[in-house]
């Protein structure tokens, strides 16, 4: 694990935004942790997010011409990714969104920002049942555009309940031939939660859970 993933979980901890404890998720499991990327809802955590993002794309080296962040989400995501590039890494970085409904006045279109040309990476919280995803693909195809990759916050690397043994990440790499990249994982994790030593009823369910909906190897 790199630093900025190690202090990406204590930020995520410090704010909320990480807990442990039981969740039901939408899949009908019960979850030993829940990922809330909605509670970085302020100046000072969108600022730190936008670091956190920005270091996992340098990292995950993709090569793009736009930043593109899926209403609504994804738009406060890429901006402050954007910016993050440019103070952190000296990076210009434009990018783009889209509007739910094309305007029909003005400078019209449903694409604000930087047009959507050449390679594209989408920056977004999380991929659950790929549907937003599919969304984002689909406008960047009508734009003649190409997706290069995308990057969300976490993947929770777990089988999706449709039967298939892969993952939602999964899925969307293997349709679209592209890599999707997370700041951290669920592995991240647990190996932050054992460093700690202070986890370990949380820990353990951490692990049941994994070994019941995490990829097989």
């Amino acid at each position: 694990m790199k630093a900025y993933q190690r202090e990406f979980i204590e930020f995520a901890l410090e704010n909320q935004v990480l807990k442990f404890g039981s969740f039901l998720l939408k899949s009908g499991r019960t979850s030993p942790y829940f990922f809330n990327a909605g509670l970085f809802n302020s100046g000072k955590t969108l600022g730190s997010i936008g670091r956190f993002y920005a270091a996992a794309l340098v990292d995950a080296e993709f090569n793009y011409d736009v930043l593109f962040g899926p209403a609504y989400k994804g738009i406060p995501l890429v901006c402050a990714t954007a910016l993050a590039l440019t103070t952190e890494h000296g990076q210009e970085a434009p990018f783009a969104f889209n509007r739910k409904e094309k305007k029909d006045h003005g400078e019209g279109g449903d694409i604000v920002g930087t047009p959507l040309q050449g390679q594209i990476v989408v920056v977004d919280d999380v991929i659950t049942a790929g549907t937003a995803i599919n969304e984002s693909i689909e406008i960047i195809r009508a734009n003649k555009a190409h997706l290069a990759g995308v990057l969300v916050a976490v993947d929770r690397a777990e089988v999706a309940p449709d039967g298939s043994g892969k993952s939602a990440i999964q899925a969307v790499q293997e349709k679209n031939g592209v890599p999707v990249r997370a700041i951290i994982t669920m592995d991240h994790i647990m190996e932050f939660m054992a460093e700690k030593g202070t986890y370990e009823k949380e820990l353990a369910l951490m692990k049941e859970y994994k070994a019941e909906y995490g990829l097989k190897n």
